[in-house]
């Protein structure tokens, strides 16, 4: 909780310095469009957590963007699929994507960034192929207005992926922290092998990691697709995924595996996607958008590396400590 605590006061004094700074970023307009960025990136943010905690990685959510998000628009726009079943092919094209990614893990023990790294250049490749290097958009929307109003509409004054965000964090709350589902996952973090010597079939629970990832990916690839309207096969989706791995490392994720909450996620998304916004609002120069991702990555795992080593000295000088009041 301190981790979640100390990133929170950080996200506070940033918004007042820069409220102070530029009084549109307190605007109607400009939360309301941080809210609905929010919510994109806090969905599938909350996958990538699942899979950080296990000790896993996945570098290939940005293709699945792509591939999903041009699948989707050919479905709608040329097949005219009934916008349900074009749904269902978006949400399930990255499940199956990461059910092969955890079978691949946990059968052939082939390391997580190896695989995942691969899909990222597979997938790009067929969204590009598919789409013959064209880029697929929605027109009008005309067929699937319900779908799209849905997509891109507002519940309560709300901004629809945010209120999805805030639905998806509720139940992942429950699935991570409350559920012994949840209870596996940061086990088999911490140590596979004396998980699974206690019983615990580790093998499904690191491939489950994976599916629900890909579930909450298709969900925000949806999303993503009709916030930008048209999905151009070789830029759509780029780096998001390193967005995504930035804003749970900053929330608390360790890359160790074992250590992770959904509400750091939820900080760290929000601290993450707040510094663009003050990058934009400020006047920086947008390429350092990537150099201040960067640098928030690298500041997380330095205070992960901190924190550990720190815990480490506690526990080891503890028996010591025992042991000399004993002998007193």
């Amino acid at each position: 909780m301190r981790k979640e605590l100390g990133i929170a006061v950080l996200l506070v004094v940033l918004c007042a310095v820069t409220a102070a700074l530029n009084r549109a970023f307190i605007s109607s307009v400009n939360l309301t469009n941080m809210a609905n960025v929010i919510g994109m990136f806090g969905i599938f943010s909350l996958g990538l957590g699942l899979v950080i905690i296990t000790g896993g990685i996945d570098l290939s959510v940005g293709s699945m963007f792509a591939l999903s998000g041009v699948l989707l628009a050919m479905a709608l726009a040329e097949w005219h699929w009934p916008w349900p079943v074009a749904a269902a092919l978006a949400i399930a094209i990255p499940m199956l994507l990461g059910w092969a990614h955890g079978a691949l893990i946990t059968r052939m023990r082939i390391q997580p960034f190896i695989i995942t790294l691969c899909g990222l250049l597979i997938y790009r490749g067929l969204a590009r192929f598919v789409a013959q290097d064209g880029t697929k958009g929605f027109g009008n929307a005309e067929g699937f207005e319900t779908f799209r109003d849905l997509a891109k509409g507002k519940l309560f004054g709300l901004p629809m992926p945010f209120v999805l965000l805030l639905i998806i964090s509720v139940i992942m709350w429950f699935v991570l922290h409350r559920s012994i589902y949840g209870r596996y996952l940061l086990a088999v973090g911490r140590n596979e092998e004396a998980t699974r010597f206690s019983g615990v079939n580790t093998r499904l629970v690191i491939a489950s990691s994976y599916i629900v990832a890909g579930l909450l990916t298709g969900i925000s690839g949806i999303l993503f697709a009709f916030y930008t309207n048209s999905v151009s096969p070789s830029t759509h989706g780029n780096f998001y995924e390193l967005y995504g791995i930035a804003g749970a490392v900053l929330g608390g994720c360790s890359l160790r595996g074992g250590e992770g909450s959904v509400l750091g996620i939820l900080i760290g998304t929000t601290l993450l996607q707040v510094l663009q916004n003050i990058v934009n609002l400020l006047g920086i120069p947008s390429p350092l958008n990537f150099t201040v991702m960067g640098t928030v990555v690298l500041i997380g795992v330095l205070a992960d590396q901190f924190f550990q080593a720190r815990s480490a000295r506690k526990l080891v000088r503890s028996p010591a400590t025992g042991a000399a009041r004993a002998t007193g």
